[in-house]
């Protein structure tokens, strides 16, 4: 372990001095620097044994340098140290100098590791400079946190790096000077000189901060790779220890030389490439050594002789890796048997960039190639990837080959394995299609639901866009370990648990649909995706959007009684529009380079707003019109790579409307425009709408000059005479149009945007908003239309066009509401609410209000099911039950109490749409006692659903202590790292656990970095711990700690989340007064 550390110090300091010479112009070249670097090991040495304190040294005494029981995880850690750490320093020492070298890494004697020890810190404290501080900090975090340090590392179990990192952090703490080059380290006036020129720099320190603020920020411009050389086919085997959680693999690649060339440059990153060699026409070339680039994630090898041009190559590889547990890459995902003993499966996630992490390779979405894929497992696991097994042996050692067939061509982050043990249910779809649902040992029947909806979704898909699966079998399966919610590998979809498995007793119906959608969603992505792909992941959108919107077509298709496309307008469009009209959100189409900012873009608008102006032109252009264009355009680009406009293209050519200037304006600038609508009534039976077009801001503010925009607006128009109908359609394509509308007398109202489908929002004159009122309470608009307007006027009411008191009272017009997904947006405009209000002290006066709102329609539903009862009906029950507990309603709170003890009781078990509610109602207000019985519930359980549940109620407690516990709880080995961050967030957005959480996290965030290697798990905690704050103070704290703790691919999250802290804090402050007043009458 040390010898990385210090392999990767050396690295560390050898950037630092280049960066130095290139602001110094003194161009030195590399043999000065390693020579430089030899002499400060040197000097540091000398100084450290005049004053090093013997007292200390007890400290670095280093566990894993000595054999013990657990070496083999030790040991096998050092045995995927890069290569190029070793070389780099060894390689370019002088043979006196080796051997000393050497014989410090092989010396066991402690003085001796101490003294290295000490040279190693000196070096770096010598060779820091200040101007390295973010590029440094962020190198010195993949430097420790890579592949290179072996297995996952503890301060408890790493002294000695504990001990280095503090060094480290004292380094940069002090921004130290740059060494003053020209003088002899050795000589006591350098020692003097040096400190003056601390000394003087520190005293310039705040006049030169904005400038060095500014360098620090740069980045070095991202390129892809080379295109010189280009696979055509992977033979890859791998062959994974799931003890050791280590991996061999070796991999023959059959190349394409371009043009002539004395490198190959690929990706590689947390592995070792052990040996390369490339045979082309009769040759065989080994390159002459292997330069890795943590910084680019790739590996060059480099080959004394030139490969000529239109060379087609064979490169044999064999590497080695860890099994981690980032979740990324090559990983290992633990589970129990049935009599409790811990194993691990081997299970891979690549998207977007991590095939690099588990095989040398062309890790870019456009290098495609074919795969033939070979694992060595033991004989009594499951062995799975994209395709069917061709051929098993049995090996010695209690192993097994599996030889799978040959892929089509297709891109690194879909290639898959899996290695564990596995139940699972299979049918054939009527295509012909083998499709298998993979559980956990002894949950065979969870797989059942899922199985269901694969088998027909193939079908359904196959005819809408007239291409057939073009895999011979399409398995899902269930992962216990897994960041996102799943993964479209081709023909291998990973899932968690609880997106894929349903029990029939315990899972609850918002559940279940949840898992259509998701089965719906990965299945199209097959097609849209996988068999065509996007170029490059600027176009992620056309993968994420188009997925989000077909799954709601599926599902739609084979449960109509969902009414799946008015949950569509809540689930994926109003928070897309709430995203939007940020500052700092970001256009559909957004230039990525760098792996660690392609995490950031899956996000609500690369799916939900990517969704959205699809279905906003699915219905401008037509269904018919619409289909066909899909069909030209995955038959033309079937196993290649597209951009948005092939997706114009192919549309346009099917509906011969002109796409690419509509939608153009839509991808290509972030945000999206008001629609300010005024009428005059015209004699008996005409009105004339006056429309005008701007960007919404979210905060209200006037656009800059640079970020206006004219859309090309699709607008629709309804009225009284036909709610269900469209009067009229238009494009509002300039800022400002008048349109008249025929058979519209003087008392009919004017709906702009029916079904809202637009993707805009609408302003409505106050004559206007006045005629619709009646009809909303009326109910004579239908569901989608009552859910846009009350929608349309908080985020008004956010924007400062309107007040806060004077939408609330307009609310009243929902009163007799019935539809489930309209009180689900009034809900979700009722929590924002409730973050400002939670920061004053009108809780009891809002929770007044809220009991008033919900009462009728509970009433109305009751606690039991209806028989033939419909869906929604259900999923509202649960909605508007929940909320009341939340609004402190003794009623409610007092079934829920009783229910729940029926339920711990055994007597009555709960149904599980109303466990949540249950379980939160005894929490609120519950002690100790409550707390420890709600964990014992959560112990008992194996359902991950349920842990889920009861996880996450865990955070509404309204006991400070113990919701410090609850975090404790979601950090320790009992909840899983993939549900760690939604247990902490329940806490966040606890108004009695908000500071608390903030203050966790402002304590933990490397330890927490560490866990999650960044990635959209931490943006999703990063996101909810700060924006429910309310105030300048809190904003401009959050800003100083994120500027100075930087977490790398958190960046746009975090600025989004300051935003919304300063949109809190101007809401608060302008309509606190009006919004006491009515609150306090009402």
């Amino acid at each position: 372990m040390y010898k990385n550390a210090l392999r990767g110090g050396v690295r560390t300091a050898k950037q630092a001095w280049k960066l130095r010479n290139e602001f110094g112009k003194l161009n030195l070249d590399l043999a000065k620097a390693n020579a430089d670097i030899q002499d400060h090991l040197c000097e540091a040495a000398r100084l450290i044994q005049n004053f090093a304190p013997a007292s200390t040294t007890h400290n670095l005494q280093l566990k894993t340098s000595y054999p013990s029981d657990n070496s083999r995880y030790r040991y096998s850690s050092c045995g995927i140290v890069a290569n190029h750490y070793r070389s780099a320093i060894i390689n370019n020492t002088p043979p006196s100098l080796r051997r000393n070298f050497l014989h410090l890494h092989t010396n066991p004697d402690k003085t001796a590791f101490i003294t290295r020890f000490r040279a190693e810190t000196g070096h770096l404290n010598a060779l820091i400079s200040s101007k390295q501080f973010v590029k440094v900090q962020k190198q010195f975090y993949r430097d420790y946190s890579s592949v290179s340090l072996g297995a996952p590392l503890k301060s408890s179990d790493a002294p000695l790096l504990g001990d280095l990192c503090s060094q480290y952090r004292a380094i940069l703490a002090q921004t130290s000077a740059d060494v003053i080059p020209g003088q002899n380290r050795c000589n006591p006036q350098y020692q003097q000189n040096r400190q003056a020129h601390q000394l003087s720099q520190q005293q310039n320190l705040s006049r030169d901060q904005a400038e060095r603020d500014r360098k620090m920020a740069q980045k070095a411009e991202f390129e892809r790779l080379p295109t010189n050389v280009v696979p055509r086919h992977y033979e890859l085997l791998l062959q994974p220890d799931l003890k050791a959680f280590t991996f061999q693999g070796k991999t023959i690649v059959q190349i394409n030389v371009k043009e002539p060339t004395n490198q190959i440059t690929l990706n590689a990153l947390d592995i070792t490439i052990d040996s390369a060699e490339l045979h082309f026409e009769c040759s065989k070339l080994k390159p002459e050594k292997i330069v890795y680039s943590v910084e680019n994630e790739t590996a060059t090898l480099e080959f004394t002789q030139e490969i000529p041009a239109e060379t087609a190559g064979v490169l044999h590889m064999s590497f080695t890796g860890e099994l981690n547990d980032k979740m990324k890459g090559f990983y290992r995902s633990k589970y129990f048997t049935s009599n409790g003993e811990e194993r691990y499966a081997g299970v891979t996630q690549f998207e977007a960039t991590d095939a690099r992490r588990c095989f040398p390779c062309w890790d870019e979405p456009a290098i495609k190639a074919t795969f033939d894929i070979t694992l060595v497992v033991p004989k009594d696991r499951v062995a799975l990837s994209n395709m069917p097994v061709l051929k098993e042996d049995p090996l010695p050692d209690g192993l097994r080959r599996v030889r799978f067939d040959r892929t089509p061509v297709m891109s690194t982050y879909l290639v898959a394995v899996v290695v564990g043990e596995y139940d699972y249910v299979e049918a054939k779809s009527d295509d012909g299609v083998l499709v298998r649902v993979f559980t956990p040992v002894g949950k065979r029947e969870q797989g059942a639901f899922a199985l269901e909806v694969a088998t027909k979704v193939l079908p359904y898909y196959k005819d809408y866009f007239n291409i057939a699966y073009p895999l011979p079998k399409m398995d899902l399966i269930a992962i216990s370990d897994f960041s996102a919610g799943a993964m479209e590998n081709w023909g291998l979809v990973t899932y968690r648990e609880t997106f894929v498995l349903v029990d029939p007793k315990n899972t609850s119906l918002m559940r279940k649909q949840s898992i259509a959608l998701t089965v719906g969603h990965e299945i199209a992505h097959q097609w849209f995706g996988n068999l065509v792909t996007m170029e490059w992941w600027t176009h992620l959108w056309l993968n994420e959007g188009y997925a989000s919107f077909v799954e709601f077509l599926c599902v739609h298709h084979l449960f109509p009684e969902y009414d799946i496309w008015t949950q569509f307008v809540t689930d994926m469009y109003t928070r897309a529009l709430e995203l939007d009209s940020l500052k700092n959100s970001h256009p559909i189409e957004v230039p990525v380079g760098h792996p660690s900012e392609i995490d950031e873009i899956f996000d609500e608008i690369s799916y939900n707003k990517g969704a959205s102006v699809i279905r906003m032109l699915h219905d401008y252009i037509g269904e018919d019109d619409f289909r066909k264009g899909m069909n030209i355009y995955l038959t033309r680009h079937q196993y290649g790579n597209t951009c948005t406009e092939d997706l114009w293209s192919a549309l346009q050519e099917a509906s011969s409307k002109n796409v690419a200037e509509v939608m153009s304006s839509w991808t290509q600038h972030k945000g999206f425009p008001v629609v300010s609508v005024e009428s005059d009534q015209i004699g008996e039976s005409q009105r004339v709408l006056r429309l005008s077009q701007c960007k919404f801001t979210a905060d209200g503010s006037e656009v800059e000059e640079d970020e206006d925009c004219v859309w090309v607006v699709p607008v629709s128009v309804s009225t009284s005479k036909n709610p269900t109908g469209i009067a009229k359609t238009f494009l509002l394509d300039k800022p400002y149009m008048e349109v008249t509308l025929d058979n519209v007398e003087e008392d009919d109202w004017i709906k702009i945007n029916p079904g809202t489908v637009g993707y805009y929002r609408t302003r409505y004159s106050l004559d206007m908003l006045e005629q619709l009122m009646p009809a909303v309470e009326k109910m004579e608009l239908p569901p989608l239309d009552r859910l846009g307007l009350i929608d349309d006027m908080f985020a008004m009411v956010q924007a400062g066009h309107a007040s806060t008191a004077e939408v609330l009272s307009l609310v009243d017009s929902y009163r007799l509401e019935t539809n489930y997904t309209v009180w689900t947006a009034i809900t979700n405009s009722l929590t924002n609410l409730h973050i400002l209000i939670s920061h004053t002290d009108l809780m009891d006066d809002f929770h007044r209000f809220g009991r008033s709102l919900y009462e009728p329609v509970a009433k109305h539903l009751g606690w039991e099911p209806r028989d033939g009862e419909n869906h929604l009906d259900t999923l509202l029950r649960s909605l508007v039950l929940t909320r009341l507990v939340s609004f402190r309603s003794e009623d409610v709170i007092e079934v829920a109490r009783n229910r729940f003890r029926s339920h711990v009781n055994g007597t009555n078990p709960l149904p599980a749409d109303l466990r949540t509610t249950c379980y939160k109602a005894v929490l609120q207000d519950g002690n100790e006692e409550i707390f420890n019985e709600m964990l014992n519930l959560y112990r008992a359980t194996d359902l991950h659903e349920e842990q889920d549940r009861i996880s996450r109620a865990l955070g509404c407690s309204g006991d400070v202590k113990l919701l410090r516990r609850v975090i404790d709880f979601a950090m320790s080995g009992e909840v899983r790292a993939q549900d760690s961050v939604f247990v902490i967030v329940a806490v966040a957005i606890n108004p009695k656990g908000r500071d608390m959480a903030w203050e966790f996290f402002k304590e933990n965030n490397k330890m927490l970095l560490e866990r999650y290697q960044g990635g959209f798990l931490l943006s999703r905690l990063i996101k909810y711990l700060i924006e429910n704050f309310a105030s300048e103070e809190r904003a401009k704290e959050v800003e100083e700690f994120f500027k100075v703790n930087q977490i790398p691919g958190t960046e746009r999250t975090v600025s989004q989340a300051v935003e919304t802290i300063r949109l809190n804090a101007a809401w608060l402050q302008r309509d606190q007064e009006q919004l006491t007043q009515y609150l306090k009458e009402s």
